[in-house]
C-alpha cells in the first residue's frame, strides 16, 4: 500500500468519538405514569383541587399509586412537608396515604405545623410506627436508632421538642463506654460502627440546650455533669474525639448563657448559692454566700461559667465587701491600706479568736481582710524560716543535739496550724477531691517534711548531748538529715507563695505558665531517665569492647 493510500485510510477510519466513555443508568427506576406525574406536580404547585381530584380517581379507578415517589425519592407527603403546605398534607392524610418517615422528615425540615399535624394523625392499624419506611429500609435517610425526639434535639428546635416532650416521649439512657452487658457486647459484635454512632446520637440529643431547658429541673447542674461526661468520653472514643469535645463545649456555653439571663444581683446570688438538696429553698441567698453552684462549676472545670462577667462582678463585690469603691481608689491608697492591715494581723487574729461574732470579728471575716491577714501571716512565716536557716540565736553549731531556738519555737505554731488546716480541708471536701488539687499535694509534702524535721531534732536532742566538730559527725546523723529536710521544706514553702498570684489578673496567667513549664520539665526528665537507662549501658559496653 502506497503512502497516499495509507493517509486516506487513516482519515476515513478516524472518529472524534472513538475514545469516549459510554454512560448508562445502572439502577433501574420505576417510571411514573402520566397520572402520577400530574398528581405529584399538583402537590408541588399546591393545587388543592387537582390533588383532591387525583386522589378520588385513584380510589375509584386505581389508575395510580398514591404513594409513588418522584425521581428524588420523595412521596407526595414529603413534597407537601417541604413546601409547608399543611392543607394538602391534611388532605393526603385523610385519604390514608402512608406516612413512613414523614415525621422525621418534618422534624429535620423544622416544619412545626407539619409535626403537630402528623402527631395528631391516627395511623391505620396495619401501618408500622415511625420510623418505618415506605420502601426498603436500605434507602432510608435515617438510621433505625433515630427517634423523633432525638432528631428534634439534634436540630435544637424548641417548639418541636416541646410538642414531643408533652407527649411523654423518652430517650434511651446511654450505657457506659466500658459496659460489658449482653446488649452492648452483641451490638458491638454485629456492627461496631453503628454501636458507636448510636451512642454519639444519644449524647447529641442529650446535649441539646432546648431539651435540657425543657426537661431538667436544674439545667445548670445537668449541663455541668453532661459536659464532664462528654469530656471523659472524648478521651476514650478517639475516633469521635472532635464530636464529643464539641458537645462538651456546647454544654459549657449553655451553662454560661443561662448565667447571662440574670437581671439583678439577687437573681445571680440565688443561682450561684443554689444547692442540689431541698434545703437550698430554706436559705436566704442574701445571708448565705457559700456559692455552692460556683464551687460545683470549679469542680467540673467549667471555665466559661466561672469567667462569665456577671459571675466575676458578683465575686468582686463579695471579695471587696466592706470596702466600697475600692477598685476606684489610687494605687498608693491601696498599698498603704494593705500595709496597715497586714501589720495589724496579730491583733486581728486575737480579736477573731476571742470574739468572732463581734462587730470587729465580723469585719475581720470579710474575704479581703482575711486574704491580707493570711498573706501577712505567711510572709512572716517565710521571714522566720529565713532567720532559722541562717542559724540565728544558735550559740553552739557543733552541738549534736541542739535544743530548739526561739525562732524555731515561733515557727512551730505555724506548722501546727498548717497541718490542722489540711486535715480540716480533707475532712470537709473528702480525700478524692483533696488529692485532685496539686497545691494540696505540695502542702502535704511540705508539712510531712516539717514533721520529719521536728521528729529528727527530738531524736538528736534525746540521744546526743555532746559537742563535736561537724566534720566528725556520722553521715546519717539525725541533725544533718533534719537540716537537709528543713532546707527542702523551705523550698516548698517559698514555692507555695506562687498560689497568691491568682489574686492578680496579671500574675494569674503567669502561675498557669509556670505550672505548665514544670510539667514539661518533668516530662523531659522522665524521657531523659528512660534514655539514660536503656542506651548508656550499651554505649559503655561498646566502648569497653
Amino acid at each position: 500500500m502506497n503512502p497516499m493510500t495509507q493517509l486516506y485510510y487513516k482519515k476515513a477510519t478516524y472518529s472524534p468519538y472513538r475514545d469516549r466513555i459510554p454512560l448508562q443508568i445502572v439502577r433501574a427506576e420505576v417510571e411514573l405514569s402520566a397520572e402520577e406525574r400530574a398528581y405529584l406536580t399538583a402537590v408541588e404547585k399546591g393545587d388543592y383541587a387537582g390533588v383532591k381530584h387525583a386522589l378520588r380517581e385513584a380510589e375509584v379507578y386505581y389508575n395510580m399509586d398514591v404513594n409513588c415517589l418522584d425521581p428524588l425519592g420523595r412521596s407526595a407527603l414529603l413534597i407537601a412537608i417541604e413546601n409547608e403546605n399543611l392543607e394538602i398534607m391534611e388532605l393526603l392524610l385523610d385519604h390514608g396515604i402512608h406516612t413512613g418517615d414523614a415525621l422525621l422528615y418534618a422534624i429535620r425540615k423544622e416544619v412545626v405545623g407539619a409535626v403537630e399535624l402528623l402527631l395528631s394523625h391516627r395511623r391505620p392499624s396495619g401501618e408500622k410506627q415511625v420510623p418505618s419506611l415506605m420502601m426498603d429500609s436500605q434507602f432510608s435517610e435515617f438510621t433505625p436508632d433515630i427517634t423523633p425526639i432525638m432528631l428534634a434535639a439534634h436540630t435544637n428546635n424548641y417548639e418541636i421538642i416541646k410538642l414531643l416532650v408533652q407527649r411523654k416521649v423518652t430517650i434511651p439512657r446511654p450505657h457506659q463506654i466500658r459496659c460489658d452487658c449482653v446488649e452492648c457486647v452483641s451490638s458491638s459484635e454485629v456492627d461496631s460502627l453503628r454501636h458507636s454512632r448510636s451512642r454519639l446520637n444519644i449524647y447529641k440529643a442529650l446535649a441539646s440546650p432546648s431539651l435540657i431547658a425543657l426537661s431538667s429541673e436544674d439545667p445548670i447542674l445537668t449541663a455541668f455533669r453532661l459536659g464532664w461526661e462528654l469530656k471523659e468520653l472524648s478521651k476514650v472514643e478517639n475516633e469521635f474525639r472532635q464530636e464529643y469535645e464539641e458537645l462538651s463545649q456546647q454544654c459549657k456555653r449553655f451553662a454560661k448563657d443561662l448565667l447571662d439571663q440574670a437581671r439583678s444581683s439577687r437573681e445571680l446570688e440565688t443561682i450561684l448559692n443554689h444547692r442540689d438538696n431541698d434545703q437550698s429553698e430554706e436559705l436566704d441567698p442574701r445571708q448565705c454566700h457559700d456559692l455552692a453552684k460556683l464551687k460545683l462549676a470549679i469542680k467540673y472545670h467549667q471555665k466559661e461559667f466561672v469567667a462569665q462577667p456577671n459571675c466575676q462582678q458578683l465575686l468582686a463585690t463579695l471579695w471587696y465587701d466592706g470596702f466600697p469603691g475600692w477598685r476606684r481608689r489610687h494605687w498608693a491608697v491601696k498599698l498603704v491600706t494593705c500595709f496597715i492591715i497586714g501589720l495589724l494581723f496579730p491583733f486581728f487574729s486575737l480579736i477573731y479568736l476571742l470574739a468572732p461574732k463581734s462587730a470587729l470579728g465580723r469585719f475581720i471575716k470579710k474575704p479581703f481582710i482575711k486574704f491580707i491577714c493570711h498573706t501577712a501571716s505567711y510572709l512572716t512565716f517565710l521571714f522566720l524560716l529565713l532567720l532559722a536557716s541562717q542559724h540565728i540565736a544558735r550559740t553552739n553549731l557543733h552541738m549534736q543535739g541542739p535544743p530548739p531556738t526561739l525562732v524555731e519555737w515561733m515557727i512551730l505554731p505555724w506548722v501546727v496550724g498548717f497541718i490542722w488546716a489540711e486535715i480540716k480541708e480533707m475532712w470537709d471536701g473528702g480525700f478524692t477531691e483533696y488529692i485532685h488539687d496539686w497545691w494540696n499535694l505540695m502542702d502535704f509534702a511540705m508539712n510531712s517534711l516539717y514533721l520529719a524535721t521536728i521528729s529528727l531534732k527530738i531524736v538528736a536532742y534525746v540521744k546526743y548531748n555532746s559537742s563535736r566538730p561537724r566534720e566528725e559527725w556520722e553521715m546519717w546523723h539525725p541533725t544533718l538529715i533534719a537540716e537537709a529536710l528543713f532546707a527542702i521544706a523551705n523550698i516548698f514553702s517559698s514555692l507555695r507563695l506562687i498560689s497568691l498570684f491568682t489574686a492578680n489578673s496579671h500574675l494569674g496567667p503567669l502561675q498557669i505558665s509556670l505550672g505548665r513549664m514544670l510539667l514539661d520539665i518533668l516530662k523531659f526528665l522522665f524521657i531523659y531517665c528512660l534514655v539514660r537507662r536503656h542506651y548508656l549501658p550499651h554505649i559503655g559496653h561498646k566502648a569497653a569492647v
